[in-house]
This record gives structure tokens, sequence and C-alpha cells, in this order.
């Protein structure tokens, strides 16, 4: 059960890391206007989001299987599970972001980027809070 554990927290941390980092590439990708670092900015962001996606999944069926194995319940829970709800929008939407970029039909500034950028950084914050304190 504690590899379960463990691989569960792996798999979280790596995926979050790539949602940390693929708004940063999108930041930059709105800020640049030459083609040669537009080729590179979409082939690193294709890249991350191709690696990332199976560590979503990895993160999610370790999750479920901690849940089924020690019968976890409580409001805590379900608060916690619509974030990770929020977090699968947060990563797709990603992908969309991507696939615009690539299409070249971005219409959001870097600054804009910057913000929303943050938003798994609150997440995180949250349910961290959320499965540590266990609140309610």
């Amino acid at each position: 059960m504690l590899w379960i554990k463990a691989l569960h927290i792996i798999f979280v941390t790596s995926w979050f890391a790539g949602l940390f980092y693929l708004p940063r590439l999108f930041v930059n990708h709105a800020m640049v206007s030459d083609k040669a670092n537009i080729e590179r900015l979409e082939l690193m962001e294709h890249k991350l989001y191709r690696f990332m996606t199976p560590l979503a999944v990895l993160a999610l069926a370790f999750g479920l299987c901690l849940w089924l194995i020690y019968h976890i319940s409580g409001g805590w829970l379900h608060a916690k599970l619509a974030l990770v709800v929020g977090l699968i929008a947060y990563h797709c939407y990603c992908g969309k972001l991507m696939r615009d970029f690539k299409a070249g039909k971005n219409t959001r500034s870097h600054v804009w980027y910057r913000w929303f950028n943050e938003i798994p950084v609150l997440i995180l914050f949250v349910i961290v809070i959320l499965v540590v304190v266990k609140p309610f």
C-alpha cells in the first residue's frame, strides 16, 4: 500500500511540474515573433504535453487505487476530487491552447498566460491543505 502511495505522490509531483512549465512556455510563445523561436517553442510545448499526459493518467490511476484500498471518505475528499477534476480540465485546456498556438490562433497576451500559470499553484496549495489537515 505504501508503494502505491509513493507512486501516486511521484506521479502527481511530475504532472504538476508539467502543469507549471507548459504555461511558462506559453508566456514565452506569446512574446516572440520570429519563426525560429516560435517553431522551437511549439516543439517544446508538444513534447512536454505528450510527456505529461501519461504522468497525469498514472497519478489518477494510483490515486483511484488509494481511494479504493483505503475506503477514504469525507467532505475534504469531495473538495479534493472537485479540484482534481479542475486540474484535468486545466490540463486539457492547455492542450487546446497549445493547438491554438500551432494553428496561429492565439489571441491572448503574455500577461494573461502569466496569470493563467498561477492556477495550478493555487490548486496544489488547497489540495495539500485538504489532504493533510482534513478540515471537514
